[in-house]
């Protein structure tokens, strides 16, 4: 991943991360998402902050894709 053309716009929880995934797929964003949960544990080391993932997507959708987590985010808080 070039981190030059990709901007995180999320980090949290595992669950919360997959259903911004799944909503950024339906408005046909792709994210690519980072879990350094699962890296460690492939690689035969803990993580302390299990669940814990980060999404990212091109710099051009980043505007999109925040208006979307945003609502999410309020969704939530209802």
């Amino acid at each position: 991943m070039d981190h030059h053309n990709y901007t995180k716009v999320y980090a949290g929880s595992f669950v919360i991360a997959q259903r911004i995934v799944s909503e950024l797929e339906g408005i046909g964003i792709n994210a690519i998402v980072k879990d350094e949960t699962e890296s460690g544990r492939l690689a035969g080391f803990g993580s302390s902050i299990a669940g814990f993932q980060e999404i990212y997507v091109s710099n051009e959708e980043v505007g999109k894709a925040k208006r979307l987590i945003a609502g999410i985010q309020s969704s939530m808080e209802a």
